[in-house]
């Protein structure tokens, strides 16, 4: 249906039909109710590559694919498009000036890893067992049911617990972002320094009651630490903007109906 309310998209007399977009449209979010968007983003995206290999073939560039991953190569039109940029676009060095400004504008934005000094009590068993994971999940609550807010409290309950650390209280020390499963670390991360999780949370190991004892926020990395990554960022941005000069001189020689490479 919503194809049939779009035009073909045309550049420079070569046609991209609207079933090739309404394809492309799966990979651009819009919000909700609003397909036209995502409809506009892929006409546009498809628009972009339109022109950038009608360019790379008029300079009779030839594609050389490079494997990306194991098991993973470019295609002959993303080697073309690499090589057309390669071959167009050229950054000039990143100076120190540019590095230390960038970092001048918020050093906070730029912390080590917080630490956080949790326990928990573990209920465990295989979450693909349904009669094991709700027997799992009603001892955890009735765990949970029991326990008071303090820390000597959760202490004595974690004597309970299926994990190791019920010798130490259920204490796992200081941990850091990607120690722990992502579901353990997103309610941990969700907790005031002193909370307990008001319900069990589900991993591939059982059924946790988390309790966050302290935390220790990053520290501000000094400059000369984040050269690298300043350099990198810098590059990557510098990359964006020449790039999209770059379409944006194509697009102004070239006939284009049916999308715009306005900002949507």
């Amino acid at each position: 249906m919503l194809a049939s309310l779009h035009p073909d998209v045309i550049v420079n007399g070569e046609t991209i039909p609207a079933a090739a977009i309404a394809s492309e449209a799966q990979n651009h979010a819009a919000p909700r109710g609003k397909p036209g968007i995502a409809w506009r983003k892929a006409a546009q995206a498809l628009t972009i590559r339109a022109l950038l290999l009608q360019e790379a073939r008029r300079r009779g560039l030839v594609p050389d694919p490079m494997e990306l991953a194991p098991g993973r190569t470019e295609t002959e039109d993303e080697a073309l498009i690499r090589a057309l940029l390669d071959q167009s676009i050229t950054l000039p060095p990143i100076t120190e000036e540019a590095m230390r400004a960038e970092w001048m504008k918020d050093p906070s934005r730029f912390r080590s890893a917080p630490l956080w000094d949790v326990s928990h009590i573990l209920c465990a068993c295989d979450p693909r067992d349904e009669a094991e994971s709700a027997a799992a999940l009603a001892r955890a609550r009735a765990i949970l049911a029991r326990l008071g807010d303090d820390a000597r409290g959760f202490a004595a309950a974690a004597g309970q617990s299926d994990c190791g650390s019920r010798a130490a209280g259920g204490h796992l020390g200081q941990i850091g972002p990607g120690d722990t499963v992502p579901e353990f670390e997103s309610a941990l991360r969700a907790l005031p320094e002193g909370g307990m999780t008001p319900d069990p949370v589900q991993s591939r190991h059982g059924w946790h009651i988390i309790r966050l004892n302290a935390t220790a926020p990053g520290q501000v990395l000094p400059f000369e630490t984040l050269r690298p990554r300043l350099a990198e960022a810098l590059e990557k941005m510098a990359w964006a903007r020449a790039s999209q000069a770059f379409v944006a001189a194509l697009a102004r020689q070239s006939v284009i109906s049916g999308a715009s490479l306005d900002p949507i």
